[in-house]
């Protein structure tokens, strides 16, 4: 068990958190979140004491063992990829590493003798002798192939080296397992492994996640930071957010009757707790469910910008909409995609999905005109206007010096005066002197914003997307993630976030080396489709 009393954490005037008190128990997975810079990050820091809290107090069931997914990606360069996952486990590594010392002593003592005796018999109470291969096994079902496993570190590539660290940290079954962000460049495969391995997990488990499918599928609790507080809500992310909003809407309406209040609430948890039977977790928290106390659920303080895409000014879209031919493009010798064709029909919302990101975002800066170097041919209809969100806005941003307004003004027509855009940046949560802010130091997230209002100023009748979440908060994805579905035109999208992909594609076409696969079907359909998957391990192969 976790017990966190009194905590506080301040940094000069700024309280980032103030007199939280919290329990935390075997067999339940926390969902910890907060909008960005309410301190999710530094709270699993303050856990796994890398940073010290201002009062309060952190304590631990004596003799559990912690492990924490690493967020240095080179802190284990220099080690085998199959000796950095055993690291994990450090009492059991530390155990290894002193008896193996011992033995390449020349001159062995009686002493020795001993010691070496106590660490054996330590060695194989803890499972030391199954220590290698069940290294290797976690790091097989992780994607990292038996010909890296004695490889250095150093020789992967990044995507490689998350999963050898997520592997590091699920090793040995901690007591208490810390997890930042581990869906990070993880493909679906390896996302839906991680979500089976956690649903399944006995112990406990704190999780930082923009992905809303992933705290659905493993959380049977969701941690809320709001106004500097800290609080648990039994459910997994979905039912937090749809029990704040309808806590909201009941607070606003001010005329409803305490007891049709106390109906609609009850009729949602049951409502929920049908639903709960479909999950892994499905005993838990359906019993968890069905005892929550009504005054547990709040109104959120999270605000949600206004992402629309409407096109009531675009030209209305004709038959022809997108046709490609034969296209393909190599990179460097690599081959991207090859012999793409397919027709786009109007209204379709296709997720392009490929198994190398460097491809879909290739695909892309073909589409959108950045890329002129590739074979085949694509044709998009007259009637056609396109925008588009780029992987990378960099060059949106790197040359300019100029506020919010005067950069948004260059996207909102010659006659659009500053209080048309200063209104609309407000619906994007850029209020008062934010607006004046120059956009060279914007952060990441408050770009991808910017770059949404560029995208519904254009008024454009077909979207491209291309890993629109990045840097965005739980609130900006959701509402990117309506707006998107509410959108009237045709669009392809690229996103790692499965509930935005599930919810907004009606096609998929995923592009590899060796041709591609377009299915008209959703996501969830194509990734459990056994058809599919034969296909996708022939062209992967």
């Amino acid at each position: 068990m976790i017990s966190v009393s009194n905590l506080s954490l301040r940094y000069g005037k700024r309280t980032l958190f103030e007199d939280v008190n919290l329990k935390f128990t075997h067999g339940n997975c926390y969902g910890v979140i907060g909008a960005n810079g309410a301190g999710k990050s530094t709270f699993m820091k303050i856990l796994s004491g890398d940073v010290q809290q201002t009062s309060g107090s952190v304590a631990f069931t004596p003799g559990e063992r912690m492990a924490v997914l690493k967020q240095n990606h080179y802190e284990f360069d220099e080690f085998p990829v199959i000796e950095t996952v055993m690291m994990g486990h450090k009492q059991l590594y530390d155990i290894m590493k002193e008896k193996d010392a011992i033995y390449m002593k020349e001159d062995f003592t009686e002493k020795d003798g001993e010691r070496a005796g106590e660490l054996e018999n330590l060695f194989a109470e803890m499972d030391g002798w199954n220590m290698e291969s069940n290294a290797a096994t976690m790091l097989s079902n992780l994607g990292i192939k038996e010909e890296f496993h004695h490889k250095l570190l150093k020789e992967l590539d990044g995507n490689q080296k998350v999963r050898v660290l997520l592997a590091q940290a699920l090793f040995g079954n901690p007591d208490i397992l810390l997890l930042d962000e581990p869906t990070n460049d993880l493909d679906i495969d390896t996302i839906a492994w991680l979500e089976n391995f956690l649903a399944d997990y006995q112990n406990i488990v704190l999780v930082v996640s923009h992905d809303r499918h992933f705290l659905d599928a493993v959380c049977t609790h969701i941690v809320d930071i709001d106004f500097s507080k800290m609080s648990i809500y039994t459910g997994n992310y979905s039912f937090w957010y749809e029990s704040s909003q309808l806590a909201l809407k009941q607070r606003s309406d001010q005329n409803k009757k305490l007891e049709d209040k106390v109906k609609e609430l009850q009729e949602f948890i049951r409502r929920f707790s049908a639903n709960a039977s479909k999950s892994k977790q499905a005993t838990s928290r359906k019993k968890a469910l069905d005892k929550i106390d009504i005054s547990e659920i709040k109104a959120s303080s999270r605000k949600y910008p206004a992402i629309m895409f409407n096109n009531n000014g675009a030209r209305e879209a004709g038959d022809q909409i997108l046709q490609v031919e034969k296209l393909s493009k190599t990179v460097n010798g690599e081959v991207m995609f090859k012999d793409i064709n397919f027709m786009v029909n109007k209204g379709d919302k296709i997720a392009i999905l490929s198994q190398n990101s460097l491809a879909t975002t290739a695909f892309y800066n073909v589409l959108n005109g950045t890329d002129k170097d590739y074979t085949g041919e694509f044709k998009f209809g007259v009637t056609i206007s396109i925008a588009d969100i780029p992987n990378d806005n960099t060059e949106f941003f790197a040359n300019k010096d100029e506020n919010l307004v005067d950069w948004l003004r260059e996207y909102s027509g010659t006659d659009a005066d500053e209080q048309f855009v200063r209104s609309f940046l407000g619906r994007m949560l850029f209020s008062g002197e934010e607006v004046m802010k120059n956009v060279k130091v914007l952060s990441g997230g408050e770009k991808m914003r910017c770059m949404f209002s560029r995208m519904m100023l254009q008024q454009a009748n077909f979207l491209l997307f291309d890993e629109p979440t990045n840097h965005l908060d739980l609130e900006s994805i959701t509402a990117l993630n309506n707006g998107m579905k509410d959108f009237k035109g045709t669009m392809l999208l690229t996103s790692r976030d499965h509930a935005l992909t599930e919810s907004v594609a009606n096609r998929i076409i995923e592009i590899t080396p060796k041709g591609m696969i377009d299915k008209l079907m959703t996501y969830d359909d194509y990734i459990n489709s056994a058809d599919v998957a034969k296909l996708r391990e022939e062209m992967y192969k």
